[in-house]
């Protein structure tokens, strides 16, 4: 196992678990832990991207409550949209 790549998972769990918000915080922290460890390099890069957001807007993205701007939208957006209707 590639040591940085498993230092890069673990701490996109930390940020994706401890955002800020509660709701936030479920449904990040949630999907971190189901599919961080399938994630290839440029899924994480889009997926750091999305953390760097603000949680409330991100929330907003993340539950179709508002569209994301076309440079955000990826196919980790997706997979974090479908995991919401999932839940």
């Amino acid at each position: 196992m590639d040591v940085a790549l498993d230092d890069r998972r673990k701490r996109l769990l930390y940020r994706s678990s401890y955002t800020g918000t509660k709701e936030t915080d479920l449904l990040l922290g949630t999907f971190a832990r189901r599919h961080l460890a399938t994630l290839n390099d440029a899924q994480l890069d889009a997926y750091e991207a999305l953390l760097e957001i603000p949680d409330p807007r991100l929330y907003k993205w993340a539950t179709g409550q508002e569209a994301a701007p076309e440079e955000y939208e990826s196919d980790v957006l997706d997979m974090l949209k479908d995991f919401k209707v999932a839940r």
